[in-house]
């Protein structure tokens, strides 16, 4: 058991910030607690067998409202987690560090300041993967039951980032923002501000052009006014919709009728076409997402570790 004990910095750390841990592991244990009641709750009603052989839900369930309810709401506190542990790392752990001076004791204990900061980031990637991975499971879970439903889709933003690699990429990532911010700046809350800006908009960005990761795939039919023709496979995100006319223009709308529309009722319409990510994109366009999180993680840790070392050789 000696070995398995933390030494030196790496004890001080976790002590240092012992509440902040027994907190962030309380949340994660809780949520996947809240989860597992409801899924037991909604296992007491199996699903009944319509006359056509479909399966829907019992009307008795009350459970299964709940279990929405809560995975609706798991999927909006998700996108928080990477600001949260940008803006801990960012101030309490790293500027206050320096804007209070104490970080000068843990110089005099022998220390250097690589491994001063290195211990600040394995306790917090340690820390915030654990709770990820925990959460992971309790989405999981509950996904495992309401998924594919409206706003439950993979595609959607919350199952989209906890359902795979990429959560645990932007946890790595905020580490490594907030400790750059906090040794850059020595000021808690312009660090914090500064770490939750980045990770922001990086998320945003990213947010805003996944889905150009891979080419979409098209499927065209034949024209019908007033009706479209074409459906995307179940659990696909659709991109645009639209007609295409005589000399290959596409204008987006369903139909070219009388009343008017999305293009005039003497131009010539050839087909309908509909662009859209099936299921199957999911993962490669994660793996692509995660991997440049990664790299820009890597080059702010990068950046952190020679910051420090110019300004406390």
């Amino acid at each position: 058991m000696s070995t398995l004990a933390l030494k030196g910095s790496t004890w001080v750390t976790v002590r240092q910030y012992r509440r902040t841990l027994w907190l962030v592991t309380a949340a994660a244990v809780g949520a996947l607690v809240v989860i597992g009641v409801l899924r037991i709750w909604d296992a007491q009603y199996p699903d009944v067998r319509t006359e056509d052989g479909y399966l829907q839900l019992d009307p008795f369930n009350s459970g299964n409202p709940w279990l929405r309810g809560a995975m609706l709401s798991f999927s909006e506190g998700v996108l928080g987690i990477p600001f949260l542990v940008a803006l801990f790392v960012a101030g309490p752990m790293v500027a206050r560090e320096f804007e209070s001076g104490t970080y000068q004791l843990s110089l005099t204990q022998s220390v250097s300041p690589v491994s001063w900061l290195r211990s600040k980031l394995t306790v917090a990637t340690a820390a915030a993967l654990g709770a990820v991975l925990v959460l992971t499971g309790a989405y999981a879970l509950g996904w495992a039951r309401v998924g594919d439903s409206y706003s439950l889709l993979r595609t959607d933003a919350g199952p989209y980032l906890v359902l795979g690699t990429v959560l645990v990429s932007y946890t790595l990532l905020a580490v490594a923002v907030g400790a750059l911010a906090g040794l850059l700046i020595h000021r808690t809350l312009v660090a914090m501000s500064a770490a939750g800006l980045f990770v922001g908009v990086t998320l945003l960005a990213l947010h805003a052009f996944r889905w150009d990761f891979l080419t979409p795939v098209t499927i065209t039919g034949e024209a019908v006014e007033d009706a479209s023709t074409l459906m995307a496979p179940d659990g696909a995100l659709i991109l645009d919709q639209g007609l295409i006319m005589a000399d290959g223009r596409r204008e987006a709308g369903w139909f070219c009728g009388d009343s008017g529309g999305a293009c005039r009722v003497d131009e010539p319409v050839t087909a309908q076409y509909l662009d859209y990510h099936p299921v199957s994109h999911v993962l490669p366009t994660q793996l692509i997402e995660t991997g440049i999180v990664l790299a820009i993680a890597a080059l702010a840790a990068l950046a952190a570790f020679r910051v420090l070392r110019a300004r406390h050789p």
